[in-house]
């Protein structure tokens, strides 16, 4: 604790006797300073002992007593020493009148009692204040990092940084998650401030906030040594933090920010360790794989998993969409192998399991971005939009199929526009989307150019007969009664269509490019009336 009115009041040495404000002498003392000037004012910054011999004040007046105290109060000064025997015997009443008045403690200093002496005892009480804030910050250090190095993950140091704060500390991903949280009760309050953290995020490391609502006071430090966040740490306390508690918390920030980048570290060694055993896995060769894979992996080997493939015109996107997923299987204790690519990501995850869903949720949340309408504009990062292709679940016998299954669920996404495509909707679906392809709408109005050019001459209505024809299978009766024309007339619209075209409708493969061009044309089945 810093030094106060009261406890310089009690100090033995001393001697000074409390004239005015006696209820008041809690206040703390920044300093103690001696003054003479009628406005001292301009010279001083807040918390100060003000020390006078009033050589230059009208002491006995009251007007410009209660002037004087109203300017020492309005600029923070929490203390006014009067020497006596000096200028005056005794403090005038003047004063003591307008101190009480204004709220301001005064204090009567006797003449054998310099101003040095009390300046001696307030820097003496600072000084030993601040090797207090010292000495437990470097126990609050110590026992940090012992709760860093036990390697039983963050939630020890939490723990023990709440008890040296006498609040609460939770931590955060780099997706705004809850990592983990000391103690228990505060994950609600911590749950609460992920929109923050995520405001936090777009600022460049290191980066603070103060968040403060009628629970408690909140500080936000972000952890990573570089301009990207790798995460966040909440401190909760009910009042402001103080020296101690500071460096508990400096301490705190450090270790996470040394953890994390550690865990950066072995994330690379990681990836460079799964990019091989994908390989393995796309040559055939499961048992191997599996042999290497070991612990990190062989349990993701040993249930259904879906294979991902992810692009993006920058690799900051795709790195965003990574850390979401591999956010998602940490808190769920789920494997995940992932290989970075630059551009493109490739990821290996549980079916049914929380990297997956975090990567539909991604995509769904990228998706609602560009439904909106632009108000203002994209940031770097929103323009730099996700692909993803995602297989269907298969074993570690299958990964080169679900690799080729990924694959073309992304070129279908990138046709689509779709943030995210899975391959059992191609297989459930039908193939006519596919069809909305440019180069497949460019393949069918050549073909059917020829015909639209004969009926918009009015001879005929060939392009409606052809798929009245196609959709009855050629079938001259139902497709003629379709139509609404005599079969004879339906034969003679086959045989122009065969003509102009200089093809046979004898050949099947003649009569599927023809109706999947209608298909891709949406030529109307019928003719206009």
């Amino acid at each position: 604790m810093p030094p106060t009115l009261a406890s310089l009041v009690q100090h033995s040495a001393l001697k000074l006797t409390v004239r005015a404000g006696a209820d008041r002498l809690d206040a703390p003392v920044r300093w103690a300073h001696a003054s003479e000037l009628a406005d001292p004012v301009p010279y001083m910054e807040g918390g100060e002992l003000l020390l006078v011999t009033a050589t230059n004040l009208d002491a006995e007046n009251p007007e410009a007593m209660r002037r004087y105290v109203r300017r020492l109060a309005g600029a923070g000064v929490v203390g006014l020493g009067f020497a006596v025997g000096v200028n005056y015997d005794d403090v005038p009443q003047a004063l003591i009148d307008a101190a009480e008045e204004g709220g301001l403690p005064l204090l009567e200093v006797p003449r054998r009692t310099p101003f040095l002496a009390i300046a001696k005892a307030v820097s003496s009480a600072i000084a030993a204040d601040q090797y207090r804030a010292v000495t437990a910050g470097f126990e609050a250090q110590r026992e940090l990092t012992k709760a860093a190095l036990a390697g039983d993950g963050p939630g020890e140091l939490l723990c023990r940084l709440a008890t040296h704060v006498d609040g609460w500390a939770a931590l955060y991903d780099a997706s705004g998650a809850v990592v983990a949280v000391a103690p228990e009760w505060a994950a609600r309050r911590a749950a609460r401030l992920t929109p923050d953290v995520e405001r936090l995020r777009e600022r460049p490391a290191p980066a603070s906030v103060v968040v403060g609502d009628t629970d408690d006071r909140v500080e936000l430090q972000s952890l990573g040594t570089g301009r990207r966040v790798r995460g966040a740490l909440a401190v909760g306390t009910g009042a402001a933090l103080g020296t101690a508690e500071r460096y508990a918390v400096h301490s705190a920030v450090a270790l996470l920010t040394l953890t994390t980048a550690r865990s950066r570290s072995l994330q690379g060694a990681e990836q460079r360790l799964g990019a091989a055993v994908l390989r393995m896995l796309l040559a055939g060769r499961p048992d191997h794989a599996r042999a290497v894979a070991g612990d990190l992996y062989g349990g993701l080997l040993d249930a259904p998993f879906r294979l991902l493939i992810a692009e993006a015109s920058t690799p900051s996107a795709t790195a965003s969409l990574g850390e979401a997923m591999e956010a998602a299987a940490f808190r769920t204790g789920e494997a995940l192998l992932s290989v970075d690519e630059g551009e493109r990501l490739v990821v290996l995850a549980a079916d049914g399991g929380a990297a997956v869903a975090a990567c539909a949720a991604y995509a769904q949340a990228q998706e609602a971005r560009e439904a909106r309408p632009a108000r203002e504009p994209a940031t770097a990062e929103e323009e730099a939009q996700v692909v993803v292709g995602l297989s269907a679940p298969v074993g570690p016998i299958a990964v080169s199929a679900a690799y080729k299954q990924a694959e073309q669920a992304l070129s279908v996404a990138r046709r689509r526009g779709r943030a995210l495509v899975e391959h059992e909707e191609l297989a459930a679906g039908s193939v006519l989307p596919l069809l909305a392809d440019d180069a497949v709408r460019a393949f069918a109005d050549g073909m059917l150019r020829a015909l639209h050019e004969h009926d918009a001459k009015g001879r005929g209505d060939l392009v409606a007969s052809l798929r009245a024809w196609l959709a009855h299978h050629g079938q001259w009766d139902a497709a003629a009664a379709d139509l609404g024309v005599h079969r004879h007339t339906l034969r003679y619209r086959m045989r122009r269509v065969e003509e102009i075209l200089g093809r046979s409708l004898d050949d099947p493969d003649v009569r599927m490019e023809l109706w999947l061009a209608l298909k891709a044309t949406g030529s109307p089945a019928t003719p206009e009336p």
